[in-house]
């Protein structure tokens, strides 16, 4: 008896099959294209770029893509579709909400060994959603919406089971979601034979957290100062001029973070401030400067953070905590925002690496504090720099927390929203009261 339809048109592996084929190559559009805006980002990727990575004529490749727009559109519904999928295969495999919850963080680790082995595509990195418009953002937002509440639903059924602490659902996903979205700015640094096992230690952080002791870790109360403003008189030309620097900085921080580098205008930010446009590029020559400024600023902020940290004595993991927390108030609170590095990818490559250099410097401070709380008995031995970074990416990640749920003290919120780090998922004894 012949095969049924032995190599025809319904045959997915056939060369004959054009729409096989059709989705072979856009696949294989969408991957060099998330590898290309991961690596250098959307601004100094052309689509040129893509079809010379891909031996085609840039010809050919609109047929499949008309505009870059387009492109990062589908390659983010792309990403967002793979994300849905993997929770369907996990859901399918694993009953108990902790397990899921466990298999998705692990396989955000094996995506990317797979995708860096060539032997699955490139995921691309979330980064310019906001620079998105009209529906292209809406659909990216509401895919990105319904997975964040189904990893949600799995951390109120593992609390509801007793799997999991007791703990804030919503601060608690976000936090998770910033680290794992955080990896594509420091795996690439991991020997290649060592991402599982880097994996697994994330892992075991997330469900132990950082605190050595049998019992939940209780922080001390935050004691906020006020900031103290230079004495210098108002009619001090320098002075004025440095406050005018700040408000400039502030404001575009304000304006890349909401609508990325591609949709933030410097007219706008000038009408924004009320100030002519003459003035405004007085102090700011383009976009790019203002950008590299923006960093700048909140690098000063952070390393300030750090320093006053060091200096207010306690544990290691003590003064850890306190970093994240004031950090979470900057960006919570009309002090704020500090720049997310979503728009880093923005900056061409020399002025990229000098603001990541500087970053990863006052990162390193909080690895400094843990291994010091390690030492201490405050933090249990764990990788350090697995730490600092899944801790880094949570802190990018902390602003507009309001969007998300309601704030009322926002110290309270910072609590919630690093206690994963700290205390971890799984269930510990009754809290201390030291």
């Amino acid at each position: 008896m012949a095969e049924d339809n032995p190599g025809g048109q319904g045959d997915q592996a056939s060369p004959f099959n054009r729409t096989a084929q059709h989705d072979a190559k856009r696949t294989a559009i969408l991957s060099q294209a998330a590898r290309l805006f991961n690596s250098n980002g959307s601004r100094a990727t052309t689509l040129r770029d893509i079809a010379e990575a891909l031996g085609l004529t840039k010809t050919s490749l609109y047929y499949y893509v008309k505009t870059k727009e387009e492109l990062i559109y589908q390659c983010y519904m792309a990403t967002l579709d793979h994300q849905h999928s993997s929770l369907d295969d996990i859901e399918q495999s694993y009953t108990a909400p902790l397990e899921r919850l466990s298999a998705y963080f692990l396989r955000h680790f094996e995506d990317w060994q797979a995708a860096q082995e060539g032997r699955a595509p490139h995921n691309a990195v979330l980064l310019e959603i906001a620079g998105l418009k009209g529906s292209h953002r809406e659909e990216v937002e509401a895919r990105y919406i319904a997975m964040f509440k189904r990893l949600r639903r799995y951390i109120r059924q593992g609390v509801e089971r007793g799997d999991m602490r007791p703990c804030e659902p919503t601060s608690t996903v976000l936090a998770l979601l910033g680290s794992l979205d955080w990896t594509f700015s420091w795996l690439h640094s991991v020997p290649p034979g060592s991402v599982e096992a880097t994996a697994a230690k994330a892992l075991e952080l997330i469900s132990r957290g950082l605190y050595a002791g049998d019992r939940e870790y209780q922080p001390r109360k935050l004691n906020r100062e006020a900031n103290h403003q230079s004495g210098l008189p108002g009619f001090n030309r320098a002075q004025q001029n440095r406050l005018k620097q700040e408000a400039f900085y502030k404001t575009g921080t304000w304006f890349f973070n909401k609508q990325g580098f591609n949709g933030t205008s410097l007219d706008e930010i000038a009408e924004h401030l009320s100030v002519s446009k003459g003035a405004f590029y007085y102090h700011i020559k383009n976009k790019e400067d203002l950008l590299v400024s923006c960093y700048n600023r909140s690098l000063d902020i952070l390393e300030r953070i750090h320093a006053e940290a060091a200096q207010a004595g306690g544990n290691g993991l003590e003064k850890a905590g306190l970093t994240c927390r004031r950090i979470f108030y900057i960006q919570n609170s009309a002090e704020g925002p500090l720049i997310r590095y979503n728009s880093i990818t923005a900056l061409p490559l020399e002025r990229r690496r000098a603001v990541l250099r500087r970053t990863e410097a006052a990162n390193r401070h909080l690895s400094d504090f843990l291994a010091e709380g390690i030492e201490d008995g405050s933090v249990r031995p764990v990788d350090t720099f697995v730490a600092q970074n899944l801790i880094a990416g949570a802190v990018n990640a902390a602003m507009d927390i309001d969007l998300w749920r309601k704030v009322g003290d926002i110290d309270a919120v910072a609590l919630d929203y690093f206690d994963v780090f700290f205390n971890g998922l799984l269930p510990r004894g009754q809290v201390s009261t030291q």
